[in-house]
């Protein structure tokens, strides 16, 4: 069975780290982008995107702005994006601007492998620790 594929679009590298860690414990494959200026240039070359990790509070965009981007690039028709933020107060926001579920930061690498999964799956996922 072919690795799935994870895009993660956040600017802090010490996250991206700890996302990457916990993504290949579940045998992911990442690609990590810590400025989403860089997505136009990285979307063509991605191999199949499983699932989008995305950060809201960006340089040059915010999440929402990134999302909206993300959204309109057919390759990522039906691919869930998930707001991973320490912005916990922005969980509804987020549903009601399209995405697909919510994970608070810190990243509890417990709970992490289960949230996946169920992200995976297609089942919602809007946790804020």
């Amino acid at each position: 069975m072919p690795a799935h594929h994870a895009l993660l679009v956040d600017d802090d590298a010490r996250n991206l780290s700890i996302l990457e860690r916990l993504l290949t414990m579940q045998g992911m494959q990442s690609l990590s982008i810590p400025d989403p200026r860089q997505l136009d240039l990285a979307l063509p070359t991605l191999p199949a995107i499983h699932v989008v990790f995305l950060d809201l509070e960006l340089p040059a965009f915010n999440g929402y702005e990134v999302l909206a981007r993300l959204r309109q690039d057919a390759r990522l028709d039906g691919v869930p994006i998930i707001a991973c933020t320490v912005h916990i107060s922005e969980r509804e926001t987020a549903h009601e601007r399209g995405f697909d579920g919510f994970i608070g930061k810190p990243l509890d690498a417990e709970r992490f492998p289960d949230q996946l999964a169920r992200i995976l799956r297609g089942e919602p996922v809007w946790e804020v620790i």
